[in-house]
This record gives structure tokens, C-alpha cells and sequence, in this order.
């Protein structure tokens, strides 16, 4: 037995019992009734009111993948919990890579009231695509089973009123990454006082290196799961919602992986608005260059719904090595505060009865 078969079989073992034996996603379902009071202004025709979603990669990694996490880990949970009791929490938060025990009691751990996990272990995908080319690498994980679910959670300060979960599945994912079950999710967030909840999905994508195969591979596995959640979100997406797609894509450097994602695709990407100065929104992180969105994993999307408009009024990092917030995982935060617009006249919608 070689020294890298005996590592995938040592890793394939622990992510089985992770999967097993682990606490299971938290799931924490909230009362319409119990919605705490979302601030809504009126500017002569038109009502506004804003929202502040968080996109954060964990690094929640188990054992051999990641060791020595628990701690930081716990942080990140208590410093959410410490911010939901000084009202300084972001509304929403997507979470990726809550694959340790120790992740998934960070995610509980974080006060929010509403918490829905993505795709599980077992989630059969909603379509099959065709094989992929070239040839299976079951030394670098394509041996055609899950041993993790896919990592994805979503927390809100607001109810959680419908939530739906497509996994990518086996034929479209290419090494490492097919051990984990990743895909998309939605959760619709019901927003007290707004004339409609808003649309929030949440994705991890394929890497490219850390796939450990060759870049043809795994940028076809980037492009079908691009279609796929293009298809997943045409599918559950209510027309009158605004949306919101964020998550871990998996693009950076990638001029391909980013012309095969658009073409899917015909959203709005925070980072091009923002970087724009007459478009009002504020900047409080260091980009560099003429397209910094080409220089991180952590993206955000938007479009207007038929009863709301969005758009995007600061973007931000947050666990990114300051002293007051500490950086506490392999990925910053990106944190998008977000500006809804609707007519003064369209009455708010009723609570529903969740």
C-alpha cells in the first residue's frame, strides 16, 4: 500500500465517522410572531429598510484535512452570540465548510433563532449530467460516494419561511471535493414590515488546486455546478422576491471559471456596483486593482424582485485580522449591507403563519 493510497483510506475512514457519529447540522426553527421589528423608513414615495448578510467560509475542515480548529472555531461562534447581545450581529449569514463537529457547534452557537443546513450526505441531486471527461481519480477522492454532507448552513435574525437544498452530485464534482455532498440552498426570509420575504441562497463550488486533479477536470466540475445552481435557482426562486446569491465560488484567478459562471449567471455582483464611486455604496476593505472580485473566493450577487428592488449599500470584511475582529479562519467575512426599495403605497406583507 503506497503512502498516499494509505492517507485517502485514513481520511475516507475519518470523514465516515464525522458523518456518523458527529452532532448532526443545527437545525432552529423561528416563530413569524416572534420576528423582532425591522426599522423601515419612509423617503417621500418610496420605503426603504436594510439588511446585512454575511457570506463566511469556516475552515471547518475535520481531521487529517484540518487540525487544532476547535478553538477558533468556538470563537467564532461566541463572537456572533456577543454581537446578537450588543445588536451589532449581521441579519443573515451563509455559512461554507461546516464539516467538523466543532463547526457545526459554532454555527449552533451563534444565537441566531433561525439556522437551516444545506445539502446532506445522502441528498440525491435534482438532475443527472452526462460523465465527466477523462478519467475517475479514486486516489483524490472520486471513488463515487459522500462521506460528508455539503457544509452549507444559513442563520438568520429573521424567520426562515420556506428553505430548499440541491446537491450537486457525483457527476459534477472532480477530486477532493467529491467526498463532500456539495450544492446549493435557499432559505426565504420572512422580513416584518416588507411587502415580501427575499430570496437567500448559498454555494460552495469545486476548488481548483486543493481538488488535487488536473485543472481540465475540475473546471468542468465549476461549470456544470454553475448550471446547476443557475437551474436550482430558477426553479425555487419566487419572482416577486429580491435575491441575494453569496457563498464560496471558487473563482479567484480564474478568468475561465468566471466566463463559464456568467454565462449562467445574469446577476449583479456586489463588488462591480461598489466599485463604481457614483453608485453610493461604501467600501470599507482593501481592494486593489480594476476587478477585485478576481482576487477572492467570497462573492455576493443581487437582482430586484417584481414587488422589491436591492442594491448594495456597503460592503465590508469582517474576521479579517483587526484587533477588534480577529481573523479566525482561512477566509475573511464579506459583509454586504443592502438598501430594499418599494412604493409607499404596496401594503406590507401579512405574517405568515410559520
Amino acid at each position: 500500500m503506497t503512502p498516499r493510497y494509505a492517507q485517502m483510506i485514513l481520511m475516507a475512514c475519518s470523514a465516515s465517522l464525522l458523518a456518523a457519529c458527529g452532532p448532526k447540522p443545527p437545525l432552529r426553527m423561528m416563530s413569524c410572531a416572534a420576528a423582532p421589528a425591522m426599522p423601515v423608513r419612509t423617503e417621500g414615495e418610496s420605503r426603504t429598510a436594510t439588511l446585512s448578510v454575511l457570506t463566511y467560509n469556516l475552515e471547518g475542515l475535520g481531521w487529517p484535512a484540518r487540525k487544532g480548529r476547535a478553538r477558533e472555531l468556538a470563537k467564532i461562534g461566541s463572537r456572533l452570540a456577543a454581537m446578537h447581545a450588543a445588536g451589532t450581529v449581521p441579519d443573515v449569514v451563509l455559512f461554507q465548510e461546516m464539516f467538523s463537529p466543532a463547526a457545526k457547534r459554532a454555527v449552533a452557537a451563534s444565537g441566531y433563532p433561525a439556522i437551516v443546513p444545506g445539502p446532506r450526505r445522502t441528498d440525491s441531486p435534482a438532475a443527472a449530467n452526462g460523465r465527466m471527461p477523462g478519467t475517475a481519480k479514486p486516489l483524490k477522492g472520486e471513488v463515487g460516494l459522500r462521506l460528508l454532507g455539503g457544509g452549507l448552513a444559513i442563520a438568520s435574525r429573521y424567520p426562515i419561511v420556506a428553505t430548499e437544498t440541491d446537491a450537486f452530485g457525483r457527476r459534477a464534482c472532480a477530486g477532493l471535493d467529491c467526498l463532500a455532498n456539495k450544492g446549493v440552498m435557499l432559505a426565504r426570509v420572512h422580513l416584518p414590515g416588507v411587502p415580501g420575504p427575499i430570496d437567500i441562497y448559498n454555494t460552495h463550488m469545486n476548488s481548483r488546486e486543493a481538488s488535487g486533479v488536473a485543472e481540465t477536470r475540475n473546471l468542468e466540475a465549476h461549470a456544470r455546478q454553475a448550471l446547476a445552481a443557475s437551474d436550482f435557482i430558477a426553479r425555487t426562486q419566487a419572482p416577486e422576491s429580491a435575491l441575494i446569491f453569496g457563498g464560496d465560488f471558487n473563482m479567484r484567478h480564474s478568468e475561465a471559471r468566471w466566463e463559464g459562471f456568467s454565462a449562467h449567471h445574469p446577476l449583479t455582483l456586489v463588488h462591480e456596483v461598489c466599485i463604481d464611486p457614483a453608485a453610493g455604496c461604501t467600501v470599507a476593505l482593501s481592494w486593489d486593482g480594476d476587478a477585485p472580485w478576481m482576487d477572492t473566493q467570497d462573492l455576493q450577487f443581487f437582482a430586484n424582485g417584481e414587488r422589491l428592488t436591492i442594491r448594495p449599500l456597503r460592503a465590508e470584511a469582517m474576521f479579517d485580522g483587526r484587533p477588534d475582529s480577529p481573523r479566525l479562519s482561512d477566509h475573511d467575512g464579506f459583509l454586504v449591507t443592502y438598501e430594499l426599495r418599494w412604493p409607499a403605497a404596496t401594503a406590507a406583507a401579512p405574517v405568515p403563519a410559520c
